[in-house]
């Protein structure tokens, strides 16, 4: 809807969109959905379909070929081109079927993490997926929320939003109902929720005017590409323009030397071309997305979801994990402990103002108010006034009560930010006993003053100490404090001069199997950090629960202290990071990168910079929207040793897409190197082209199954790293290794057997299907190739693969393939050749490896 919507008050705005306050009726529902199809479906699985088989054929050294492929058919060559175009044709209906398989995966999974929404329709509340809302529909929104469309707020409750997404401005912008100008910058349209950003606290209600493509996020998405690059992305990448560089060279070195030696021109021309798109990585996209996907699905069955499969890899090279302590370290299931005066006697009084705040609490459901809210509680005569949510910067919760005799504003929250809008302290009736539970001295100076407030100065020493206390013993603190007031509505001025009531202890154990899971993921070597913004007394204790040793604490006061050099290096050495606030986290994730790679967990507003920050972002199931939306990965459950499994599979998916690396790299150079080399030696051409593409297809065929192999233990001990410099010394060493066994077979038929061209072009044939099939067997381990199984996949393909050249040789399909039948002293030499390979390119490269481990 082309309308500036914040312009128009929400009166009129529901009357244009046939909506009211209550929602959207039945019918007029049913028609907003028929007419948001075209808006919110995607494209078509047909045309995908297409768009993806297009794309298997769209290489520039394929589509050079087949210009010379039409050329040559031109020329009178049929036989040839049918032969080229079906060789072709197979490679490339082989890739797509793998890869298209691979898509529906990620379908799937993508389908499990659809972002939902409350809605309000005909007057009653539901929950449907983001993508259905509907333009006229009502949505409720508070804390952790994302934005599903763009709409104009007509509720609204110490509503925050980040929109940072659209307007770069760090700092979330308060909405208030109302009117603005029509020209109103968007950072400055106070009225209106955007598509994608989210809520920082708060809550409201807000009308949808503009879905999917209308949205401002929608016109920004299709004008720009926000799609981020991970690490080892940009190795492909730039591992791919480098083989590229190499094929032009060695391509247009041949051509020119086959032009040079009065060889037919267009004879020279398809097999230069052949040979590039012989020697080319054309596989590497196609291996890529199949390793991702398969990696995805072994990931689901560990209790994985992936959101961003390019993200698998980075999750391979991971040796930091960064984790909150709740549900992660501790069972996550909290419970009320005690709740106590200052004087540590537990308090009835400051139970029912907990009780009361968390009962009328309607914004963002957190563990604590869950906690309190299994407890009895007498709301007769009482009934909400409002309420100012519970945000990051206040750290507190406020809630407007109407008691049976007067009105009660009642705060809870994080200690230090209770008793900074705390005057004086509740003394409670009666003498003080000590309490059974948890011992303290207090000052026996102080005369307790029956049922009255004290000014808080005198108690200070005693509430410090009672919190201390209580923290060293693993008890999370939350502080109440209360006030009466006369006012009809809340907000966040009446947060002065209150009555500090007492003390919430909440208990959260460590979980039973903690120790093994972190051991798990040591003997993975991989670390792990806990950042918390609990104080550090209780990060102590859980240090200690779960075995570390006089742990090193660093608190959120100490970060601020550091200049960034000193505190890339101090970051390092600690253990636990306590008191920490939420836009600290991003710093000390920045700060650790310099050493490692890092993941990050977390499931709340406040984890959402970390998240996006690290190099792997990893949230849960049942977190807030805004940090599954920032996530590369959703664990169903929140468990350390889920998340060992889920690194354990990125591992795999790690090895497996660089053995197709080195693959190639190794056996495709060297035999383009001998091509090179035998274009001087010899009088005709080594490989016909369609020779050429046949020896690629025949390889290809089981390299698509690299990506189940299994992978050696040893391999998976330590995180994946992408190194440039160590595949370029690979393809060097095995290069040459190949080419050495190249040029022996060449002058083993050319000088040995006297081949003719014929005869030469067919054992030169074997000789590089063969090793280009054994190789992935040597290299696909970096024990001995008899020390370690391969996949069953990739067995059965490589044997087929062998079937097939033995059938193309042995059999009158030679002939049509320019190949002829060898005699069995031929078969004996290549046999014996191959052998030779066999045993030295394993030796080759056990040592290769050791010296670059």
């Amino acid at each position: 809807m082309e309308i500036n919507f914040w312009n128009i008050d929400a009166s009129t705005l529901f009357k244009n969109l046939q909506s009211q306050p209550t929602g959207l009726d039945e019918a007029t529902l049913l028609v907003k959905q028929q007419e948001s199809i075209p808006k919110n479906k995607r494209r078509s699985d047909f045309e995908k379909t297409v768009r993806l088989f297009i794309k298997q054929f769209s290489s520039p050294l394929v589509l050079l070929l087949m210009v010379a492929i039409v050329l040559s058919a031109i020329m009178g060559e049929t036989t040839d081109v049918y032969i080229i175009l079906f060789i072709l044709l197979s490679t490339g209906l082989l890739s797509f079927w793998q890869e298209y398989n691979a898509g529906k995966i990620v379908e799937k999974l993508q389908s499990l993490l659809q972002i939902k929404s409350k809605v309000i329709r005909g007057g009653h509340e539901c929950i449907v997926a983001a993508s259905e809302v509907v333009s006229g529909d009502v949505i409720k929104i508070t804390a952790g929320d994302i934005i599903p469309a763009d709409c104009l707020v007509f509720e609204t409750n110490e509503l925050h939003i980040n929109e940072s997404a659209l307007t770069g401005e760090s700092f979330p912008v308060r909405k208030e109902i109302g009117v603005v100008d029509a020209d109103t910058p968007l950072a400055k349209r106070t009225n209106s929720l955007w598509k994608g950003c989210n809520v920082v606290s708060g809550t409201g209600k807000a009308l949808v005017v503009d879905i999917g493509s209308d949205t401002v996020f929608g016109k920004i998405s299709e004008s720009t590409d926000r799609a981020t690059i991970t690490s080892f992305e940009k190795g492909i990448t730039h591992f791919g323009i480098f083989i590229l560089k190499i094929t032009v060279i060695l391509a247009v070195f041949v051509l020119i030397v086959n032009i040079a030696f009065h060889r037919p021109l267009m004879e020279a021309v398809l097999f230069s071309l052949a040979l590039a798109v012989g020697m080319a990585p054309e596989l590497l996209p196609a291996i890529n997305t199949i390793a991702m996907s398969a990696g995805a699905k072994r990931m689901l069955q560990q209790k994985v979801i992936v959101k961003k499969m390019s993200s698998i890899q980075n999750l391979g090279e991971v040796n930091l994990l960064c984790t909150d302590k709740t549900g992660t370290i501790t069972n996550g299931e909290i419970s009320v402990s005690g709740i106590y005066d200052i004087f540590n006697h537990s308090s009835d009084f400051v139970r029912h103002l907990a009780r009361l705040n968390a009962h009328y609490e309607t914004g963002y459901s957190n563990p604590i108010d869950e906690a309190l809210k299994k407890l009895p509680v007498n709301t007769i005569g009482t009934s909400l006034i409002g309420e100012v949510p519970y945000d990051f910067t206040r750290k507190r919760l406020s809630i407007g009560v109407q008691m049976p005799t007067e009105r009660l504003l009642i705060s809870k929250g994080a200690l230090t930010n209770i008793l900074e809008i705390c005057t004086t302290v509740y003394i409670k009736d009666g003498q003080l006993k000590p309490n059974p539970v948890i011992q303290i001295v207090t000052d026996d100076a102080i005369e307790e003053v029956k049922g009255q407030t004290r000014p808080i100065e005198q108690y200070q020493d005693i509430i410090q100490k009672q919190f201390e206390l209580f923290s060293s013993q693993g008890f999370r603190v939350v502080g109440v404090c209360y006030k009466k007031i006369d006012n009809d509505a809340i907000d966040t001025t009446l947060e002065k001069d209150m009555v500090f009531a007492g003390f919430i202890l909440f208990n959260d154990p460590v979980k039973s199997g903690i120790a093994l899971s972190l051991q798990k993921l040591r003997n993975m070597h991989v670390n792990v950090k806990i950042i918390t913004g609990d104080n550090k007394n209780i990060a102590q204790y859980i240090g200690s629960q779960i075995g570390i040793i006089n742990p090193i604490i660093m608190t959120g006061s100490d970060l601020e202290a550091l200049p960034s050099s000193e505190l890339n290096k101090k970051v390092k050495h600690v253990h636990i990071f306590a008191e920490v606030a939420p836009n600290q986290k991003e710093h000390i994730i920045e700060a650790l990168q310099t050493s490692y790679t890092v993941a990050y967990m977390g499931d709340g507003i406040n984890d959402v910079a970390a998240l996006n920050r690290a190099d792997v972002g990893i949230s849960v199931d049942n977190a807030v929207d805004v940090a599954k939306e920032a996530a590369d990965f959703v664990l169903m459950e929140k468990d350390l040793g889920v998340l060992a499994e889920g690194i354990l599979q990125g591992r795999i998916t790690f090895a497996n897409t660089l053995k197709y690396i080195f693959i190639n790299t190794g056996a495709t150079f060297g035999n383009m190197f001998s091509v090179a080399v035998a274009s001087f030696l010899l009088p005709f051409l080594p490989m016909l082209p369609k020779q050429i593409l046949l020896t690629n297809f025949i390889s290809d065929f089981p390299y698509l199954a690299i990506a189940g192999d299994e992978v050696d233990t040893d391999d998976l001990k330590h995180p994946g790293k992408w190194d440039f410099k160590l595949i370029r010394n690979f393809m060097i060493v095995f290069g040459l290794h190949s080419s050495f066994f190249d040029i022996v077979t060449f002058l083993t038929l050319y000088y040995g057997f006297k081949a003719d061209e014929t005869i030469f072009q067919t054992g030169w044939f074997t000789e590089s299907v063969m090793t280009e099939l054994l190789i992935l067997f040597i290299i696909r381990t970096r024990k001995s190739m008899f020390k370690s199984r391969p996949g069953k996949y990739l067995f059965w393909f490589s044997l087929l693969a062998v079937i097939f050249t033995l059938i193309v040789i042995l059999t009158p399909l030679s002939n049509e393939l320019g190949l002829a039948i060898p005699n069995k002293e031929i078969l004996w030499a290549i046999a014996g050749i191959l052998v030779l390979y066999v045993i030295t390119a394993d030796m080759i490269k056990i040592v290769f490896f050791k010296r670059n481990k």
